[in-house]
């Protein structure tokens, strides 16, 4: 028995694995294209599964479709949505920028799928065809741009719901830490005192603001390219289909997606994926910071600042016994350099749209999806497995904070900040206390020092 079929096509014949679901177009994108080990991401592929889907049954209602036909494709392309025939998506993200070859591997597997389903065969035997079909009413042109909208959109929920996580271990600790006083820092020098519980908060914050980015960006990604076909003109497709599909994408998927008012914009340019990015480079920037701050309260155990203690979760170190490293924040923060690339070659690939298309879409695709599920699982593993078993060494805060020269600003509004500065050098010069030296300089009485100088004064109120 033959490993391979022949199939033809406009450019002539080519052999296909004999059981690949895929066909001649695929092959032919499988063998130009092998450039590196990338492949389209299989959100996207999902994504595609489900348009196909929803086209079937609209152009079905259109009475555009027969009806058998439409009820074998939908058939075939719930089961490639599920991710049942996973394998059958081969091809590299570096092919053609507007992602025809995946959209006709998708194309090809349902109409495939849909021909043996109704006792047809594979390739050029089949009952199903896979431009006339499945891919009725649709070019890639408005169909791949509408795939990675649709994938983008469900692929934020999982980050949503981990950035959820995060900021609730957060805000606990905030409360856990509301009165545990430590030296605050600016110039990653002594500076007057907060409260660990201050440091979370603001730690929270910071997400808050990037959530919030992130969901005023999103609704941009809800409209979608469908029924534009080739340069949005919508040749080729009936006048209903475009809303059709997207009401039943909406209703299927639970996202609000809508029509693009504008397709030439919706296939030309990807400005809302680029402002969606932003926000996901917005929240990089925002755990880079927080990581770093983790990681440098809790240098040590003992050469370092040694406030915080971290989870030991897995030996630090092939050489040093005993030795446990930050290695959920470097994980994290590796992970944030990677989506503040991504954010470059997103903007980069976007401002190339020539005419009618761009024609970098799976580029963009690839780095948004990638930026998305790296986020989701980083922001995860940080919250499980560092955060939430995060614990403050009091003793060393206490001490720090007794022996900060810093506390010498409450005594600015008593003595003026000539003399209080004057204090502050003479304790750092000769190696004593605060208090210590204010006595040594005179002027300032034991009693008044200490009624003066209180931490829990220093603090924020309200």
């Amino acid at each position: 028995m033959s490993s391979t079929r022949r199939e033809t096509d406009h450019f002539g014949t080519i052999d296909v694995p004999a059981d690949a679901l895929w066909g001649g177009q695929t092959e032919r994108s499988r063998r130009f294209f092998a450039i590196g080990a990338q492949r389209m991401p299989l959100p996207i592929v999902h994504a595609l599964a489900q348009i196909k889907r929803a086209a079937a049954e609209v152009n079905r209602d259109l009475g555009l479709l027969d009806p058998d036909k439409a009820r074998a494709i939908a058939a075939a392309a719930v089961r490639v949505a599920a991710g049942e025939f996973d394998a059958q998506f081969p091809l590299s993200v570096w092919q053609t920028g507007s992602g025809t070859q995946s959209n006709m591997n998708v194309n090809e597997v349902v109409a495939n799928l849909a021909s043996l389903s109704l006792g047809g065969d594979l390739g050029e035997a089949r009952c199903v065809h896979p431009n006339d079909d499945v891919n009725l009413g649709q070019s890639s042109n408005d169909v791949f741009p509408t795939a990675m909208h649709v994938a983008v959109v469900l692929q934020a929920r999982p980050l949503l719901g981990a950035l959820a996580r995060l900021r609730g271990s957060l805000q606990a600790k905030a409360a856990q830490f509301a009165e545990t006083i430590k030296i605050g820092r600016t110039h990653l020098q002594d500076a007057t005192p907060v409260t660990l519980g201050d440091e979370f908060g603001a730690h929270d914050a910071q997400l808050a603001i990037a959530e919030a980015e992130l969901r005023r960006a999103l609704p941009a990604v809800h409209a979608l390219a469908i029924g534009g076909t080739a340069v949005g003109t919508g040749l080729n497709t009936h006048p209903e289909f475009a809303r059709r599909v997207a009401a039943t994408l909406s209703e299927r998927l639970g996202a609000p997606f809508v029509v693009a008012d504008n397709p030439f914009a919706a296939m030309a340019g990807h400005e809302p994926l680029v402002g969606l990015h932003a926000a996901l480079r917005t929240l990089a920037v925002a755990l880079t910071k927080i990581g770093n701050d983790i990681r440098l309260l809790a240098s040590g155990p003992r050469a370092g600042l040694g406030e915080l203690q971290l989870p030991a979760n897995e030996p630090g170190s092939s050489i040093m016994p005993g030795k446990v490293n930050p290695t959920q924040v470097e994980a994290l923060t590796m992970v944030c350099a990677q989506v503040m690339g991504h954010d470059v070659a997103i903007g980069f690939a976007a401002s190339q749209g020539h005419l009618e298309l761009n024609v970098y879409k799976p580029l963009i695709a690839c780095d948004v999806l990638d930026s998305l599920q790296l986020l989701a699982d980083a922001i995860s593993s940080f919250a499980v497995h560092c955060v939430d078993g995060i614990e403050a060494n009091v003793q060393r805060m206490h001490e720090l904070v007794e022996r900060s020269l810093m506390l010498a600003t409450a005594l600015a509004p008593h003595v003026g900040y000539d003399r209080a500065a004057r204090i502050a050098r003479h304790a750092h010069a000769n190696g004593l206390g605060l208090r210590e030296a204010a006595l040594a300089v005179g002027g300032i009485t034991a009693e008044e020092f200490d009624a003066w100088v209180d931490p829990r004064r220093m603090l924020r109120s309200g």
